[in-house]
């Protein structure tokens, strides 16, 4: 029975990893992005991780991640007779099937590893493939989800070194410090989750030698090529010895200088030190949060997880993508309830906390974002794209189109100066605007995309006539939620979630301006 329910839970994973939700642009900022400018010809967006004078993002890891499967399908699109560069959305959707393999192979291989007793590890299995966070982040394109199953194959590892003869953990020892250096690259908060498993070590190391020397090594090796990386990526010309020496680019460095201090945490959202514990961690594991604390399962998973949480609510500003690494390590550290009653309950509870979450978040998350890139890119006219109220788009997905569209990304710009900043840009309406797709041949166009539950807009949409911009709906996606035009205080709760809910969606709209005598040209040109 339990075979039958993990398969069905890979099937749902998998079906939300084809879900086109938008969890934060970090997900394609921080790796695809990146990595898509350097293999393809697509024009892409540098995030000012990347562009700032002490740049705080590596290279290093995304290469293996993201870079060898982007090269292994170019290398089958030619192979195959393909003219021309890959889609963008083909390489999006390939980078998400992987995130699901990746995720379904590696985690769930980890925890059947890190558990012994046969029960247990089932009901851990089962609990993590159930998650929402196993659906929808874990199937994303986040550091943080690349973190969790290096965290979960560190401690594979440790416990590989400790119960091996010596000969078979040096092995274990170079993989572990490949390993270590590779999440300390991609998340400087990787350190925080192996403080106290990291303390096993220790004795071991102590007695042997040789598999201490093994990991220094490896680790010494893998820190010389990541410098290497990030330095010629970040080095305007071609590198040398010299550079390596005297300029070295160290970005795990750089990261930790940056988020130590607090004016630059400001800039992001500073949170109370107790944020992850009563907030982040109870929106990532529902009705298990309960059950950590009164069934709690003490394992080095649990003892790495505690760390990762202390050590991540020291800083001032916490996400909830930040305790990622956790959920796996929690969920496989609690026992359910004894009593049947209660036990059934809290699975209910279970079920229904993340079939909602999923759906919230699989699905609608700002879930219109890269279906509208995907249309913009096909628009022959489209040279200016206001986005207004949604996340920042990929740009890579516009297929070469960035190279005459310009993207402004406006998301928290008041109403009244998104309309000023529209008329300075808007094209003259024509005739060619008011019939069917004849709009199309023009050889300028702008465009607005914006949620439909910017109620804001509603007075200047219908407009028709001669003063004013006008609006030209050309496009909506219904399964489009934003949770960030959530107003509490202004509107009320209710008629906030009658707003943002009842008008679920994104649109698109061509806007367009009265210009003096250029519709009477037109007609007389015709």
């Amino acid at each position: 029975m339990w075979r039958r329910t993990y398969l069905f839970l890979v099937l749902v994973r998998l079906w939300f990893a084809l879900s086109p939700s938008y969890l934060h642009p970090d997900e394609n900022f921080q790796g695809p992005e990146v990595i898509a400018g350097q293999i393809f010809k697509y024009p892409v967006r540098h995030t000012w991780e990347f562009t700032a004078e002490n740049p705080i993002r590596s290279v290093f890891p995304l290469w293996p991640v993201y870079g060898l499967p982007m090269l292994l399908l170019r290398w089958l699109w030619i192979g195959n007779g393909n003219d021309g560069e890959i889609p963008p959305i083909a390489v999006f959707w390939t980078l998400r099937v992987l995130m699901f393999v990746v995720g379904f192979v590696l985690e769930d291989w980890a925890i059947y590893e890190l558990i012994r007793s046969a029960r247990h590890r089932r009901l851990a299995v089962l609990l993590v493939a159930s998650s929402y966070v196993t659906w929808t982040y874990q199937t994303h394109t986040f550091s943080n989800s690349i973190e969790t199953l290096v965290v979960a194959w560190s401690l594979v590892l440790i416990e590989r070194i400790i119960a091996s003869p010596q000969q078979g953990s040096v092995l274990a020892s170079m993989v572990l410090g490949i390993v270590t250096v590779f999440g300390a690259f991609n998340r400087i908060t990787f350190p925080a989750f192996l403080l106290i498993p990291g303390l096993r070590l220790l004795p071991y190391y102590w007695k042997n030698p040789l598999p201490l020397l093994a990991i220094v090594l490896s680790g010494l090796g893998t820190t010389i090529l990541a410098i290497a990386l990030d330095t010629a990526f970040y080095t305007p010309h071609s590198i040398t010895w010299s550079d390596l020496i005297s300029r070295p680019v160290l970005t795990p460095l750089n990261n930790f200088l940056y988020n130590i201090d607090p004016n630059n945490l400001a800039k992001h959202g500073l949170h109370p030190w107790y944020q992850h514990i009563l907030v982040n961690l109870p929106q990532l594991i529902g009705p298990a949060a309960l059950l950590l604390f009164t069934r709690p399962q003490l394992s080095l998973r649990l003892y790495s997880a505690i760390s990762g949480i202390v050590v991540l609510s020291l800083s001032k500003h916490q996400e909830a993508r930040f305790l990622l690494p956790t959920v796996p390590l929690i969920l496989s550290s609690i026992r359910l309830p004894k009593c049947e009653k209660v036990m059934r309950l809290w699975m209910a509870a279970w079920i229904i906390f993340n079939l909602i979450f999923g759906v919230l978040m699989g699905i609608y998350h700002q879930g219109g974002i890269v279906p509208a890139q995907v249309f913009m890119s096909k628009q022959p006219d489209a040279t200016r794209a206001i986005w207004w109220k949604t996340y920042m788009p990929p740009i890579w997905l516009l297929n070469g189109k960035n190279e005459v569209l310009r993207t402004q990304d406006v998301m928290g710009m008041k109403g009244e100066l998104l309309l000023e900043e529209l008329g300075k840009i808007a094209t003259c309406d024509t005739p060619a605007d008011r019939r069917s797709n004849e709009y199309l041949k023009e050889q300028n166009g702008t465009y607005l995309v914006a949620p439909l539950s910017a109620t804001w807009l509603d007075p200047y949409l219908p407009n028709k006539g001669l003063e004013g911009l006008r609006f030209r709906e050309v496009w909506r996606y219904d399964q489009h939620l934003n949770l960030d035009d959530l107003d509490f205080a202004e509107d009320g709760v209710w008629d906030t979630l009658s707003r943002v809910v009842g008008r679920r969606g994104l649109g698109i709209w061509r806007v367009t301006k009265s210009c003096p005598g250029v519709g009477r040209a037109s007609r007389r040109k015709r």
